[in-house]
């Protein structure tokens, strides 16, 4: 059997552009290459598409410069002919001004985190150039993507999620960093009977960029502070009141249209300073660069009844947002038991350590075989 020609997207526009980059390189490493014939497709910070760059297969988050797709002298320019659809992936070479064909395209494997890949704009173009491709459609993207319309979505299908308000910062004072917006922020959280601590940040950003915990109550320098940090990845903000309880994460996977989605065993972050005494949350460094702050646990350490209900509130959310191919699910259980979402990633971290492999390992689908799925999932 031929093997299937496969694009693999990565890097990208965003703040996660790194985080794609180290997923990229386990994606690589993994993939089936009896199955499936690999085109490795980078997009530089700026946005340009690029063939034949740095090798992602090297890359990780270890050393000091985190991993980034940059133009080099045997780099060549990805252009597209959408008219074209799957024959419409040409390479140019700039010495002599022509173009050459990457060949028939069966499917796209976006490993984009983020807005300009995660949020809809690039399914949008594959929609249009008619290329099936692994993951989310354009709607689910960016309602996904945007953790205000998540909310919104989620709350109308009677999935509870952690109160909380959204702010338009776009008319707040940038010359004194919003100082003087901040007595009227603090007002519409007292309003809101939002109890601390809080957590403010972007609405469409991920991987924990631009996200501050806020401890004190009545605080509005800090308040305001922490929703400065968080506009400078998105001018809408949320402010959401902390929940008492565990995170717990849930993967879900429904390679084809027709496939019921099928939940993971959950898994949960143990944050090892927290457990230390330290006042710890998942922020960048835990998640990436420090491995002493942190550990997977599959399945999280839970009555099975009440990973069950993470289960299915998990597929609940996953139907309710029209979600496809793949999505993690990230919740937080009360002590009471309560099962509420956080956020739902429609392309998660996907290196061999990430929740959303790992997780689906302790389920019993290896990192290749959930590679394979997913891609098989979406060929014609």
């Amino acid at each position: 059997m031929a093997k299937k020609r496969i694009v693999v997207l990565y890097g990208g526009r965003a703040d996660e552009h790194p985080i794609s980059c180290v997923s990229t390189a386990g994606v690589l490493k993994a993939i089936d290459t009896s199955k499936f014939d690999v085109v490795p497709v980078g997009i530089t910070r700026e946005g340009k598409w690029i063939v034949d760059g740095e090798d992602p297969r090297g890359w990780d988050l270890k050393g000091s410069a985190l991993p980034s797709v940059e133009v080099t002298p045997g780099s060549r320019p990805v252009v597209l002919d959408i008219a074209m659809g799957q024959d419409g992936f040409f390479a140019g070479d700039p010495a002599k001004g022509a173009l050459e064909s990457l060949g028939h395209i069966d499917a796209v494997f976006p490993v984009l985190h983020g807005p300009y890949g995660e949020d809809g704009t690039v399914q949008g173009l594959l929609e249009m150039m008619n290329v099936p491709y692994v993951g989310c459609g354009v709607f689910a993207s960016a309602a996904c993507m945007d953790k205000h319309f998540t909310k919104v979505v989620l709350n109308a299908a009677g999935i509870p999620t952690a109160p909380g308000i959204t702010l338009d910062t776009r008319l707040f004072s940038q010359s004194d960093q919003f100082a003087s917006n901040a007595d009227d922020v603090l007002a519409r959280v007292e309003a809101a009977g939002l109890a601390y601590p809080l957590f403010v940040k972007p609405s469409r950003a991920g991987s924990s960029f631009g996200v501050t915990k806020v401890e004190a109550a009545g605080d509005a320098a800090a308040l305001i502070a922490a929703v400065f940090e968080a506009s400078k990845h998105d001018w809408k903000v949320l402010v959401e009141q902390g929940i008492t309880g565990r995170e717990i994460e849930c993967a879900v996977l429904a390679p084809k249209p027709t496939d019921e989605p099928a939940a993971s065993w959950p898994g949960e972050i143990v944050l090892d300073r927290r457990n230390a005494g330290d006042d710890q949350f998942y922020d960048f460094d835990s998640k990436y660069t420090d491995s002493a702050a942190s550990h997977v646990e599959v399945p999280a350490n839970l009555p099975d009844e009440t990973l069950q209900k993470v289960r299915e509130v998990a597929v609940k959310a996953f139907k309710a947002l029209d979600l496809a191919g793949l999505s993690r699910v990230d919740t937080f259980v009360t002590p009471s038991g309560e099962v509420m979402i956080n956020e739902i990633n429609t392309m998660p971290g996907f290196t061999p350590i990430s929740m959303y492999p790992k997780a689906w390992e302790a389920t019993g689908i290896s990192y290749t075989e959930l590679i394979t799925r997913l891609i098989e999932g979406v060929l014609r």
